[in-house]
């Protein structure tokens, strides 16, 4: 057994993986309000040490150890995938529906078939309701929503909007509502979903809701926070870590067994 090309194989599939998130990144370098993902890569074996100390059974633990090959336990692999939640930057537009709020881990809520999620996009329009939505039609939501049936904010169909920084609505400059703006206790329990959506377990206990400050900048974009150049740079490096353990592969495979044969073919009985 090479145990060399095992190892080996396990770390380009690691790096297979990292690309697929950078590629992603690369991607979205563009979408508003996207932040982008980041892996932590591993050995195995700091896994295994962590499940084999709750196995069961202690006498399978040490007899079981006696078997394990520690090379190939040190194969990398992705252990964690994380978001990154830094603030980005934010482009002035000129929009009245353009909502960049001040700070990484705040967040609004929408309506969704799914219920309710948190998101950062900063872009909405006006559907043919008068309700503010996102792009994809999922409705903003009030501060009060989860006290009233009613979890629209509308406004008039022609009408000047205007939102104060402490995300208060006004429509021809009579107050309709208060955006729901929310921190995050935990960032680490967010998971993606959909466009820019994020659906966190027990979302009542694990929010924050904000209800007087300067949050929101009005006619503004809230940009991506992925840096091109580094992840340009995480591209080249993986590719070319993907072309190196290639490489070591087919050492393994054709160099090391061609190796072998010979020297066995030349043994004399």
């Amino acid at each position: 057994m090479q145990n060399g090309y095992y190892q080996v194989t396990g770390a380009m599939v690691a790096q297979f993986n990292k690309l697929d998130v950078t590629t992603n990144n690369l991607a979205n370098v563009n979408t508003s309000g996207f932040r982008r993902d980041g892996v932590v890569i591993g050995d195995f074996e700091r896994l295994y040490q962590e499940k084999r100390d709750i196995l069961p059974l202690d006498n399978n633990t040490k007899e079981g150890s006696k078997f394990l090959n520690r090379t190939l336990n040190r194969t990398p692999r992705v252990v964690q995938r994380h978001i990154d939640f830094s603030a980005p930057n934010t482009k002035h537009t000129g929009n009245p529906l353009d909502l960049a709020l001040n700070g990484g881990d705040l967040f609004f809520a929408v309506e969704t078939p799914n219920g309710v999620r948190l998101t950062q996009q900063s872009s909405f329009v006006v559907n043919s309701q008068g309700e503010i939505t996102t792009k994809d039609g999922y409705p903003l939501m009030p501060d009060n929503f989860r006290e009233t049936t009613n979890r629209e904010i509308k406004v008039s169909e022609n009408g000047t909007i205007k939102i104060d920084k402490s995300g208060r609505v006004y429509s021809d400059n009579t107050e309709v509502a208060k955006l729901f703006i929310a921190r995050v206790k935990n960032l680490k329990d967010l998971a993606k979903e959909g466009d820019n959506l994020y659906n966190i377990p027990n979302i009542e206990d694990n929010i924050i809701p904000m209800n007087e400050g300067m949050f929101v900048k009005q006619g503004y974009k809230q940009m991506s926070n992925v840096n091109a150049v580094k992840e340009m740079v995480n591209l080249i490096e993986g590719s070319r870590l993907v072309e190196m353990y290639q490489k070591v592969m087919t050492s393994h495979m054709d160099d090391l067994n061609r190796d072998a044969i010979t020297k066995l073919a030349a043994v004399r009985a």
